[in-house]
């Protein structure tokens, strides 16, 4: 699985990362930014959650 947030629609309301540290990180641009090339395995379900709780809906995994 890969994660990606959109820069363009993210807040920087810091729930992904609050949620999957291991795949979310705030960036110095106080954006959100996926810090994986892959998800892994034992996190899918925290990067999914983050996922379906983004308040503007900038996460996708896949």
């Amino acid at each position: 699985m890969k994660a990606k947030v959109d820069q363009e629609a993210c807040v920087g309301c810091g729930l992904c990362p609050s949620i999957c540290e291991e795949v979310f990180q705030l960036g110095d641009d106080g954006k959100a930014h996926a810090i994986v090339d892959t998800v892994p395995a034992n996190v899918e379900d925290a990067a999914k959650d983050a996922e379906s709780s983004c308040p503007v809906d900038a996460i996708e995994c896949e």
